[in-house]
């Protein structure tokens, strides 16, 4: 069933506190914005063979080979300093990380960025007279993002070249896009804002459609959708992020126990964690969810009754909570297309809705009406759209009728 929010560029752009330091490839950093708790402190440079993208790296590099980040910022921001205290963290545990749009950018990306990103670590390591020449391990990449920046990392995870995909409160907004979870090879792993982040009933969706067997994470902190990137270090997601870095693209299994099993290091601390199929090595996969509280569930996945009428309507709660729920309904059009519908929703006494996305929605408690976007109104016979909504009170006993409009 799609999705309950619309990650629109306008409500996925978070304004996270930026430096205005540039140091071009090859040049003293002494302006650079040195930091992160790591053992090599970290700035961020630009270069000319890869414009309108921002690198973050140790001020001095390691002996080790540095693993590599690409990154997808909130909103599609062009702007590569949009999340720098979280990057530069990051770099400081002995990474490479790459953010879409040069230092304070302006402007929007694509995901074809992230793969440049990848082409030219590649290209820097085995470029003699590079200062990355043979100082990067591309056999470890990681591609991820935040918001809509999620969608980007989406858009390139069966790039056979990545080694994880890592998600940061996004999800995605339509089933046609649900393929890009089917061709999921390789680990993946979900930081969310809890159910208030606007991408959480999406994030919950894609998770309960990844392919059996594959390894994933989830976890949601409750911070809403802003995170914590503008934190020092990044906050609790930079610490986390550091964490299944040094994992999955380091082999550090003591970071890894914070993710397995049911008495894992963030299963013990204000996360709410969900497990598939995830091993150190060698043991077997941990597919319960620990026990934690409160726990989101996968949203059901009902499928709509065929009938022969106009459109019909199915409701289901995804996620309730002491005061509040989030609830998605999904449209099927009848044996005709339709051009436009209208769906009244009867609420349960002292349930109100609070926000809604995907609807236009007129009322708040009794009986509400809500009816298509410009954009998912046209169905097919058959078709589906669906749009959700957040509220107060419980969300159980709801009823829901559909009708052309």
């Amino acid at each position: 069933m799609r999705r309950t929010s619309k990650i629109s560029t306008g409500l996925a752009a978070v304004v996270l506190s930026v430096t205005t330091a540039v140091v071009a490839l090859g040049t003293a950093p002494a302006d650079a914005a040195v930091g992160g708790s790591g053992p090599y402190p970290a700035d961020y440079e630009t270069s000319t063979g890869l414009p309108d993208h921002t690198i973050y790296r140790p001020q001095t590099l390691p002996s080790e080979p540095l693993p590599v980040l690409v990154w997808g910022n909130g909103g599609c921001a062009a702007s590569g300093t949009a999340q720098v205290n979280f990057l530069r963290e990051i770099s400081s545990h002995g990474f490479l990380a790459i953010a879409n749009g040069a230092p304070n950018g302006s402007g929007s990306t694509t995901s074809r960025m992230l793969t440049q990103s990848i082409d030219w670590a590649v290209a820097e390591n085995t470029r003699a007279g590079s200062k990355y020449y043979g100082r990067l391990d591309t056999s470890k990449i990681a591609v991820a993002g935040f918001s809509c920046g999620g969608l980007e990392a989406y858009a390139v995870s069966a790039d056979p070249r990545i080694t994880t995909t890592m998600i940061f409160s996004s999800g995605l907004l339509n089933d046609g896009d649900d393929y890009q979870l089917r061709g999921l090879t390789r680990p993946i792993a979900y930081f969310i804002g809890g159910p208030s982040d606007i991408a959480y009933p999406n994030a919950i969706d894609d998770w309960g459609k990844l392919p059996a067997g594959l390894p994933a994470f989830m976890g949601n902190l409750n911070v809403g959708h802003g995170g914590t990137y503008d934190q020092t270090n990044g906050g609790e997601f930079g610490r986390v992020a550091v964490l299944y870095l040094k994992w999955r693209l380091k082999g550090d299994v003591t970071a890894g126990a914070n993710f397995v099993g049911a008495d894992c290091g963030l299963c013990r601390g204000p996360w709410t964690v969900q497990q598939k199929n995830l091993t150190l090595g060698g043991g077997a996969p941990s597919t319960t969810p620990p026990p934690t509280s409160p726990s989101p569930t996968p949203p059901a996945s009902p499928t709509p009754p065929p009938g022969d009428g106009v459109c019909s309507a199915v409701y289901s709660v995804q996620n309730q909570w002491n005061g509040g729920f989030v609830a998605a309904v999904t449209v099927t059009a009848g044996t005709t297309a339709l051009n436009g519908w209208r769906v009244t929703l009867g609420l349960p006494a002292g349930a109100s809705v609070s926000s809604a996305w995907n609807a236009v929605v007129s009322g708040s408690s009794g009986t509400v009406t809500m009816t298509n976007q410009s954009y998912n109104g046209r169905l097919g016979a058959g078709q589906s759209a669906s749009f959700g909504f957040q509220g107060t009170g419980s969300g159980g006993g709801a009823t829901v009728t559909c009708a052309g409009s």
